[in-house]
């Protein structure tokens, strides 16, 4: 059986990166009430009820908030969430990505 050239690379050749890392931040509105931003924090990025009411005040006494850090497919896919059930609700709930 002939033997076959190819290269192979050693676990140690390999370097993986961490992805980037970014954070989801709601921002806070005159209109949108308190219980939908804790049911948003609740049902799209799985906090608690004790920790969405907690993130909630913090929207609404620092102008926005910390809902998470995810990777980009991630955020964005939570931040799209969320501006479409506000919209549903005619909120006007907006959440923004930074990256960490």
């Amino acid at each position: 059986m002939p033997q076959n050239d190819t290269n192979v690379l050693e676990k140690d050749d390999v370097e993986v990166q961490e992805p980037s890392m970014y954070k989801v931040l709601l921002v806070n509105d005159d209109y949108t009430p308190m219980d939908f931003v804790v049911l948003i924090l609740t049902s799209i990025f799985g906090k608690t009820i004790e920790e969405a009411i907690s993130l909630m005040m913090d929207v609404h006494k620092k102008g926005r908030g910390l809902a998470g850090v995810y990777t980009w497919d991630i955020a964005e896919t939570k931040v799209r969430d969320t501006v479409i059930l506000a919209k549903k609700n005619q909120y006007p709930l907006h959440a923004v990505i930074e990256e960490e």
